[in-house]
């Protein structure tokens, strides 16, 4: 398996979590760190489980970080916590070569997570060589004992167990905890290394121990004596512990369990975090692992009054599907997931077989049966063009790790509502083929048959499994799930015409008391009763209105009202999203891009990226900084504790002894000298646009400067490495910075660049806002309706404060065709402009109805004149001006010359 590049949400978790680490590191508070790194995302409007934790609970674990990247199924996790070693080994640990427990909740698990990261070649493996090379050992507990003492700091060392391995109450019994004579050896190398403290909190010989080596060499003479078990070996080196599903591991017995084996950080991971108990860090959205082309969305969905018509479509639909994955490049054949009724049921697995033989609606090996005592897929390859198999018929979850990314239909007989393992299942057929889009519109999306009495009761119960099981937002979930036309049309899949969204149709069940509250409303259909007493089922066509759920609330019982006012949200959440042009297929007009040539010297325009400066502007390091040094660098050693102050408001504190226990798992020679430094430093540095002779030459001369000048010991130095290496790229960065800053200002302020160079456009540098390619995080859910917006969801905007009023006041202007909110940080998905550092990200980005563009920059009045804003002032001018009239730029502020916002942007469109 090739290499796998991250995706833009699984990079962010990655930022997000070093930033934090690094204030936690340089603040010396958890608690603090939290709060600035909440702060910088702007959490805290977001909708359900997704939202990260407003205040870091330290919990079980006190000083030690313990933090969660929530992440949705499908979305990688495991590919993430691969690349996150690395990182928390660097930043936290400040080690070379780390020691890593990763824990999963099952043996499946663990066997599938072990065999990825040993296999050569396989993504999850060359994450970790990337940072370590072939200096890695990735085993089981099992091989724990096979590892020899001195390869401790010499290799980064990373075991994979359950969680089961190491949870017990007494530790007797447990492999992991019993006395072994093979890690003597590894005892003896960090007697007198690890400090006093360290030796004292583990678990010594006892009379247990006694019993279980009575043929060994304890004897009563050990009671007493720190026992040497892979459990004490991990808790004196500290590692860094990466908790896989850790939903599943929230217990008080865990936590103590993880105490026990002394982590310096733990990383978990999970879809669905308990709340209350989980410092969610970062949150990922379903809707970024769609735009990723990480899941397919929406689910087209029908509900069925019988069985046998759930599971016709079914097959008719996976049969379709399969016609159209004739046309695509990558080989597919379409799966479907039936979930069928246990022994107890009318349609057990074997009866579904029959069925689907007796109405030809299958072939006898295209199906097969996998349930505890039929396992149909053991040794089949569901991805080899020459599996026959199109149809997988379970009852409960499938095996833990089956993934099939051809599954595409599920089709549940169980009750939607009380059947069992429905999410995972789901799950299951979420998963996009090749984690590419599809060229069918059809083959991006997943389908889901159920046997349920009307559309609104199938759709609120999945999407209440969606949020608890899957980890998405409620109003994701509500907007994810959306009524399957039908099989009928599907060789013509088209989305709807824009002049005619289907529109869903709620179905309610009343009390006859509800119906004359009810009877007036012209959008509600009821039928009959079949008697005097009996409920009144209610049909609504379209949003339902505040006046009608008003009447409807106060008729009904007050037990009801919740579960119905959750199920007219959610219908109305659908119904809005279909008005959305993007799901209506209505295209939005492609926006030119900033670009960057030589006109005169006949040099084609490019796009005007981040790095473009560095071309235009050249950049020497030793020139920049010919005597280097790290001004607010000092390092201060005391008795027993060593300092690092990286400038006046970062330090690093480290407690001498226990350093010097890690000095020697991270490999520090005790004859290393200054060029060995030099070395280290130079590979830590490495960068684009810096040869190794230019960083080499820098890098000698700042050490050199921080001995001679600074007084700093080469020892000091040695072991402050990975601190300085950072203070030190952090000053490299600095001089580009300042770089790229005057080049900028030539460039697009004063447009005097050097050598003719000048901004433009270019019809090959264009821009498109694309169906489903909208990665929206922290979700908009306010009382005010939007009706323009592009999207059927609205990214991070607040349900008050200045920034919504300028959306609403955009939304409400008849001017405006469709609008989009603009996500920061999104270069694939969002309209950018460059700026002397990074590329700014405008608030909104409008289509007109006259066929211009209008992009829209709010600014609150404290920020309006600071050089940020000029800087982005002055680029969005330079991209109106290149356009000749079809692109407006306006920064507007709440009021600016006695105008509002409304009036700022119209005076913005007739100038």
């Amino acid at each position: 398996m090739p290499a796998l590049t991250l995706k833009t949400y699984q990079a962010q978790a990655l930022v997000s979590l070093e930033r934090f680490l690094v204030g936690a590191r340089d603040t010396g508070s958890l608690a603090a760190a939290w709060a600035q790194e909440q702060q910088r995302q702007g959490a805290g409007d977001d909708d359900g489980p997704a939202a990260a934790t407003a205040h870091y609970q330290p919990g079980a674990f006190g000083d030690t970080p313990c933090v969660c990247l929530r992440i949705p199924t499908g979305g990688g996790k495991t590919l993430l916590a691969s690349h996150a070693i690395a990182l928390m080994a660097r930043v936290w640990r400040q080690a070379d070569f780390p020691l890593a427990l990763w824990l999963v909740p099952s043996t499946t698990i663990r066997e599938q997570t072990l065999r990825a990261l040993q296999q050569p070649g396989h993504a999850y493996r060359a994450a970790l060589e990337a940072a370590y090379g072939q200096a890695l050992a990735v085993l089981d507990l099992d091989a724990a004992a096979t590892i020899a003492p001195q390869d401790f700091g010499h290799k980064a060392i990373v075991l994979v167990a359950t969680m089961q391995s190491f949870r017990v109450r007494q530790t007797q019994g447990r492999n992991v905890y019993a006395f072994s004579e093979a890690f003597d050896p590894h005892f003896a190398l960090l007697r007198g290394r690890a400090p006093p403290a360290a030796w004292a909190a583990l678990e010594t010989v006892g009379e247990a121990d006694l019993a279980e080596h009575a043929q060994g060499h304890l004897t009563r003479a050990d009671l007493g004596r720190v026992k040497h078990s892979l459990a004490n070996l991990l808790a004196l080196l500290r590692p860094l512990v990466v908790v896989d599903e850790a939903h599943n591991a929230q217990t008080d017995t865990t936590f103590a369990t993880l105490r026990r084996l002394g982590p310096s950080a733990i990383l978990e991971l999970t879809a669905t975090p308990v709340p209350r108990k989980t410092n969610v860090l970062y949150s990922v959205s379903a809707r970024e692992l769609q735009a990723e082309d990480m899941i397919k969305l929406p689910v087209m969905l029908a509900e069925h009054h019988e069985w046998a018509d759930a599971v016709r479509d079914a097959a008719l639909r996976r049969r379709q599907l399969e016609a159209e994955a004739a046309h695509e490049d990558r080989y597919l054949r379409p799966i479907v997931l039936f979930q069928a009724q246990d022994k107890s049921g009318e349609v057990t697995p074997d009866k579904l077989r029959a069925h689907l033989l007796a109405e030809k609606l299958a072939r006898d090996d295209e199906v097969v049966i996998a349930t505890g005592d039929q396992r149909g897929l053991e040794g089949v390859d569901l991805f080899d063009p020459a599996c026959p198999v199109r149809f997988v018929i379970t009852v409960e979850a499938l095996k833990e790790g089956w993934d099939c990314s051809f599954a595409y239909v599920l089709c549940s007989l169980q009750n939607v509502r009380s059947g069992k393992d429905v999410e995972q299942l789901l799950g299951r057929v979420l998963r996009m083929p090749y984690a590419a889009r599809r060229r069918s519109p059809a083959l991006n999306r997943a389908y889901a048959h159920v046997v349920a009495r009307s559309f609104s009761e199938a759709a609120t119960a999945l999407a209440d499994r969606m949020v608890q099981g899957m980890g998405f937002e409620r109003l994701a979930a509500a907007t994810a799930l959306l009524p399957d036309p039908g099989t009928g049309d599907l060789f013509t899949f088209e989305p709807p015409a824009p002049a005619s969204p289907p529109a869903p149709v709620l179905t309610l069940e009343v009390p006859p008391a509800a119906v004359a509250a009810l009877a007036d409303e012209p959008d509600v259909q009821m039928a009959a009763a079949p008697s005097a007493d009996a409920p009144v089922r209610l049909r609504i066509a379209g949003e339902v209105s505040e006046a009608t759920l008003g009447r409807m609330m106060a008729a009904l019982p007050a037990q009801e009202r919740d579960a119905v006012a959750e199920q007219v949200a959610q219908h109305n959440e659908r119904c809005r999203a279909l008005r959305a042009p993007a799901l209506r297929g209505v295209p939005f007009a492609a926006l030119p891009r900033l670009c960057v040539g030589q006109p005169g010297a006949q040099v084609e325009m490019q796009l005007f990226e981040r790095e473009t400066l560095a071309e235009i502007v050249a950049f020497d390091l030793l020139r920049a900084d010919p005597r280097p040094e790290l001004p607010g660098l000092r390092i201060v050693e005391q008795n027993d504790l060593f300092e690092i102050y990286v400038d006046a408001q970062r330090r690093v504190a480290l407690r001498k002894a226990a350093e010097d226990a890690q000095l020697t798992l991270d490999a520090v020679p005790t004859d290393a000298t200054e060029a060995d430094l030099v070395h280290w430093l130079v590979q830590a540095l490495r960068q684009p646009g810096l040869t190794e002779a230019e960083l080499r030459a820098w890098t000698a001369a700042l050490v050199g400067e921080l001995r001679s000048r600074s007084g700093h010991g080469l020892t000091s130095l040695l072991r402050a490495r990975q601190v300085l290496a950072q203070a030190a790229a952090r000053r490299i960065d600095d001089l580009r910075e300042a770089a790229r800053q005057r080049g900028f200002r030539q460039l697009v302020i004063d447009g005097v660049a050097p050598e003719g160079w000048a901004t433009g456009l270019a019809p090959a540098w264009q821009f498109t806002y694309q169906p489903g390619g909208y990665p929206a995080r922290h979700p908009y859910v306010g009382r005010y309706v939007f009706r323009r917006h592009y999207y059927e969801v609205i990214h991070a905007l607040k349900a008050k404060g200045e920034e919504f009023e300028c959306a609403r006041a955009l939304d409400a202007m008849d001017e405006v065709k469709h609008w989009v909110r603009n996500i920061e940080k999104q270069e694939r998905f969002s309209f950018w402009l460059p700026t002397a550092s990074d590329y700014f990200y405008p608030d909104f980005v409008a289509e007109l109805a006259d066929g211009r563009l209008f992009v829209v920059e709010y600014k609150g009045e404290a920020y309006a004149t600071n050089d940020d804003s000029r800087e982005k002032r002055a680029v969005g001018d330079a991209w109106a001006r290149s356009s000749a009239g079809r692109c407006v730029f306006v920064m507007v502020e709440r009021v600016r010359e006695g105008l509002d916002m409304t009036a700022q942007m119209r005076r913005a469109l007739v100038r």
